[in-house]
């Protein structure tokens, strides 16, 4: 009986450290929504619930905490690089949670929507279109690329 007992232990021992913690993916913690933890540099990595951007298309979003401002590139909605500027605000919903929204400069008008931001960590963020739930983005913190800036000046 003494040595089933033993066997049963040696075998949960292997299951166990078969399954390494290595492969699991660190769960970053969450941040507040503040400007000073939503500034930097983020480029959207997929949107529309997880479509990702078609190949050689980029935006990057650069949110400067200490004006409110903003700073895009883009190749999105044209085959030319565009460099757009403008305002953002977070405000806080007491049901909904932070809600991010901008206007560009210039008489550009406002983003198409007020976003959700339902996840923010030091690496990545999500947002959720406030009217428009199927409208989901995702950004990853980044540098934008020489490249990127030289052609939307």
């Amino acid at each position: 009986m003494k040595n089933w007992f033993y066997l049963t232990l040696m075998v949960m021992a292997v299951a166990f450290c078969a399954c390494s913690k290595e492969d699991e993916e660190p769960i970053e913690p969450q941040l507040d929504v503040t400007p000073h933890n939503i500034s930097g540099t983020w480029q959207l990595e997929s949107w529309h619930n997880g479509v990702q951007l078609a190949e050689g298309a980029y935006l990057y979003l650069e949110l400067i905490r200490k004006d409110g401002c903003f700073k895009s590139y883009d190749n999105i909605e044209s085959a030319a690089p565009r460099y757009r500027t403008g305002q953002f605000n977070i405000e806080i919903d007491p049901e909904l949670g932070a809600i991010i929204r901008g206007m560009y400069d210039y008489s550009g008008g406002d983003w198409n929507h007020r976003y959700i931001v339902t996840s923010l960590t030091a690496s990545k963020m999500i947002w959720v279109a406030k009217n428009d739930p199927s409208e989901v983005s995702v950004y990853v913190r980044t540098t934008i690329p020489e490249e990127v800036l030289g052609a939307a000046k």
